[in-house]
């Protein structure tokens, strides 16, 4: 059985918000209370001429201009009661649908922020597209309910507490009959409250759907088009699209009850109206005037009344939504920020008896790995797909804890160091850089905000791909489609290394960021490299021996494990993994 209480739990993580802005929102109640009692004016005084019209006809002294001073009043008043009740009217919308763009503001930074802040893990559990549409979709639905609904249910609150009071100060038996629907009313809205809260849920997670499989469609596109898959995406959206007609079409069925049922309700008002009232006039128990009100005052609340049920609608999409966006925020980081330490980070990395399990797939990427990075020294790891490297990358950059073991930064624990601390000290080169939908200047700017061209061509230049970007027409102007796909793979992982390099960070991860360029740019990029990461903490990984060769120490791993370190001249000496696959590169590469 759904309770009030159940009902607006999901809805409670709002009420921060509303005791932030209590002030406009109270400031808007007051102003609704105004607005509606000017709305009191015009029928009560419709009622009130229509009585002293009735007097001045039985009436055997016809003072004309009396009841022509007395109408002329009554009409001015109404007029000025019109114009004061719209003006406050259009303040309660100003006041209170402001507050609700202000929480929808409030709300989606918390949530975008929040997002920032998961691990990993959390994105790779979870679709893009669904991730978009809690921050879009869902918060839109919340937005309805903290301003429109909010605001409507404040006005039919008050208009109903003001009028029906003053009706039953009037006419308390009439006043009785006419609101004799409302019980009826109000288990119709319990009944229907049900079902719509289940079919909205439905609603909103089959949009994410879309939403995910639109968005992997767009990503994909290259991928679609290369395989000849158009037919069968079109196929698989289009049956999530007819889904959610079907499930969109399930619930606004059981919205269309509403409002036929309101007015149903309003319509038997009217009536009981006219005929309980038509009685008490003829047997002079009322006025003339009190029955006009009476049937203005429920035409009145036809509206209020009818809107119940759109508000009831909103406060369930949104209880739906807000219970899809409470479950991201409810989820927790599992890289913990740490208290911080006061010292400069020099960039001595040692990792004692590091494992590393993925829950996921329950694949151990690391299994007991001890090594040491000297301050300034440059490591190089090589090993087959899935032996570990990009594993150590990750867990250095504190993307991922390792699930057994410890890490030291300077002597000091990596966990007792904030996220920033150690992030701000870290140029990373990801395997699949990832570019941003904005100029090549923004893109490597991205690694220091505060920084000139003038460095930008020269962190370009270092990364070897400044000729490029020259030859292009608009050059560190360019603007890259989404993820750089007007570039080459090269032209994206130079670009990256630029963006890198421009941080001037004490530590340096490369993760096979030379994969997709050619020998002699390799070459080059590495003797700049070289230069710039003396002073350097530097870890590269890469399935290419020439591109390791010149570093202090080299790691192999296989199956997460070191099977062989050393220099490049004595691992090439000694029979293992390492000499076999430089023998093997060094004969295609004669090829």
């Amino acid at each position: 059985m759904i309770t009030f209480e159940s009902l607006m739990n999901a809805l409670k993580y709002l009420n921060k918000y509303f005791y932030k802005y209590r002030t406009k929102l109270f400031l808007g109640f007051l102003i609704t209370i105004i607005a509606r009692i000017f709305s009191l004016f015009a029928p009560r005084l419709i009622g009130n001429s229509l009585t002293a019209v009735e007097k001045y006809l039985q009436s055997e002294n016809h003072d004309f201009e009396k009841i022509q001073h007395i109408l002329m009043i009554n009409i001015l008043i109404i007029i000025g009661a019109t114009f004061i009740s719209g003006f406050f009217t259009f303040l309660m919308r100003q006041t209170i649908i402001n507050v609700s763009r202000f929480i929808e503001f409030d709300l989606k930074n918390e949530i975008f922020w929040h997002y920032q802040k998961l691990t990993q893990r959390f994105y790779k559990n979870n679709r893009t597209g669904d991730l978009m549409s809690r921050i879009s979709e869902d918060v839109s639905k919340v937005r309805m309910y903290v301003g429109p609904a909010f605001m409507y249910s404040i006005n039919t609150i008050s208009l109903f507490i003001i009028v029906i009071s003053y009706m039953i100060s009037i006419a308390p038996i009439l006043t009785l009959y006419t609101i004799l629907p409302l019980p009826i009313l109000s288990f119709t809205i319990y009944k229907l409250s049900r079902i719509i809260n289940e079919k909205s849920t439905l609603v909103q997670e089959v949009l994410s759907k879309m939403s995910s499989s639109a968005q992997e469609s767009f990503s994909g596109i290259a991928v679609i088009k290369s395989y000849n898959l158009h037919s069968k995406i079109y196929n698989k959206f289009n049956d999530l699209a007819i889904e959610s007609y079907q499930k969109n079409m399930s619930l606004v069925k059981v919205q269309a009850w509403f409002f036929p049922l309101m007015i149903l309700l309003i319509g038997c008002s009217n009536l009981i109206v006219i005929y309980i009232g038509g009685n008490q006039y003829i047997n002079n128990e009322i006025e003339i005037g009190v029955l006009a009100e009476f049937i203005i005052y429920v035409n009145m609340l036809t509206w209020p009344v009818a809107v119940v049920g759109w508000i009831t609608s909103i406060v369930q999409q949104a209880e739906a939504s807000q219970k899809r966006i409470n479950s991201f925020l409810k989820e927790q980081p599992e890289i913990i920020d740490g208290k911080g330490v006061d010292k400069f980070i020099k960039g001595e990395i040692e990792l004692n008896n590091v494992s590393l399990l993925y829950p996921e797939t329950q694949i151990e990427a690391l299994k007991g790995v001890s090594l040491k990075i000297s301050e300034g020294s440059t490591v190089g790891i090589i090993g087959n797909i899935g032996s570990g490297k990009s594993s150590i990358l990750d867990i250095i950059s504190r993307l991922y804890d390792p699930s057994k073991g410890s890490i030291k930064l300077d002597g000091v624990d990596m966990k007792e160091y904030t996220l920033d601390q150690i992030r701000e000290n870290i140029g990373y080169i990801p395997q699949n850089a990832f570019l941003f939908s904005e100029s090549i200047e923004d893109n490597i700017r991205f690694g220091a905000q505060k920084i000139e061209l003038k460095d930008i061509k020269e962190a370009s230049k270092k990364a070897a791909v400044h000729q490029n970007i020259i030859s292009f027409k608009d050059s560190y102007d360019t603007l890259l489609g989404e993820r750089g796909v007007t570039l080459s793979g090269g032209q994206i992982q130079r670009i990256s290394i630029a963006r890198a390099l421009i941080k001037n960070s004490k530590i340096l991860l490369l993760d096979d960021c030379l994969s997709a360029v050619d020998t002699d740019t390799e070459e080059e990029i590495l003797k700049n490299l070289k230069n710039i990461s003396t002073k350097k903490t530097t870890v590269i990984v890469s399935h290419r021996i020439s591109s390791l060769k010149h570093a202090d120490k080299i790691i192999v791993l296989e199956n997460g494990e070191i099977i062989q370190q050393g220099k490049h001249s004595d691992l090439i000496e000694s029979k293992g993994y390492y000499k076999e696959l430089f023998e093997k590169q060094q004969t295609e590469r004669v090829k």
